[in-house]
């Protein structure tokens, strides 16, 4: 293992475009800083999605691919079967996965494939002005419930990663968040945990990170993470809730 230290080799020198206090950029850190203390810069194929992310490749200095929104995961899929020794992971806000990319994520996951995702679920659509997302909650304000979301009217948020967690061939499923330091050391950790899991051939991993959007929350960034912690948090628990891995070495 690599000791990662100032910048990690895996991020180009490149400034971040994400708004202040997004949750983006310390995402981005900690997968670079994995991937570096993994060693396996050489042999890690990121797949962005379309949303807030879609130019990670300016950001990530490994190979990167593109995928149609909604589907990192069967371009993932694509990838690591054609290139089975390589280390493969999407990435995919929760417009992205849980909308229009729920049939590959969820058929990907029943199949065990060998791959990895990072979740990154802030509530909205973020990129197109902030509209209900399927992971807005109860009373959330957005551009398309002004009044708040509506169970009779929008439905009730979706868990995808408890969903995920009922696939066969899921193996490691947990949800973080990037609110607070602890957190995003425990964030670390879980998407280092998920990496391991493809590297050992066990099966599917993902890692969902609730992330703060001071902008289409319409909150400063202390009061963005703030809401995370006291209000998201209480739809969507962090935990581990999946993990059929037994001992990584």
């Amino acid at each position: 293992m690599k000791q990662v230290f100032g910048r990690p080799e895996s991020l180009k020198e490149a400034a971040f475009h994400y708004c202040p206090g997004c949750g983006h950029s310390i995402i981005h850190r900690l997968v670079a800083e994995i991937i570096d203390e993994l060693d396996i810069k050489e042999k890690v194929i990121g797949i962005p999605p379309a949303g807030c992310a879609v130019l990670a490749y300016n950001y990530f200095d490994i190979d990167m691919g593109e995928a149609p929104h909604g589907r990192g995961a069967a371009v993932a899929t694509g990838l690591k079967r054609a290139l089975p020794d390589r280390v493969v992971f999407s990435y995919q806000g929760d417009g992205d996965i849980a909308a229009i990319g729920t049939a590959e994520t969820i058929h990907a996951a029943n199949r065990g494939e060998k791959i990895t995702t990072i979740f990154v679920n802030n509530g909205v659509y973020g990129m197109t002005g902030g509209q209900m997302a399927p992971t807005t909650i109860i009373g959330q304000n957005s551009t398309t419930t002004p009044g708040g979301r509506n169970p009779d009217r929008d439905g009730v948020p979706i868990d995808l990663s408890e969903m995920l967690a009922l696939a066969n061939g899921s193996v490691y499923i947990e949800r973080t968040s990037v609110d607070s330091p602890k957190n995003i050391i425990k964030t670390r950790k879980a998407i280092k945990k998920a990496f391991q899991v493809q590297m050992a051939g066990l099966g599917f991993s993902l890692v969902e990170i609730l992330s703060p959007c001071p902008i289409n929350l319409k909150m400063s960034p202390v009061q963005a993470s703030k809401w995370i912690s006291s209000t998201m948090t209480t739809h969507f628990p962090l935990k581990v809730i999946k993990d059929e891995t037994g001992k990584l070495e």
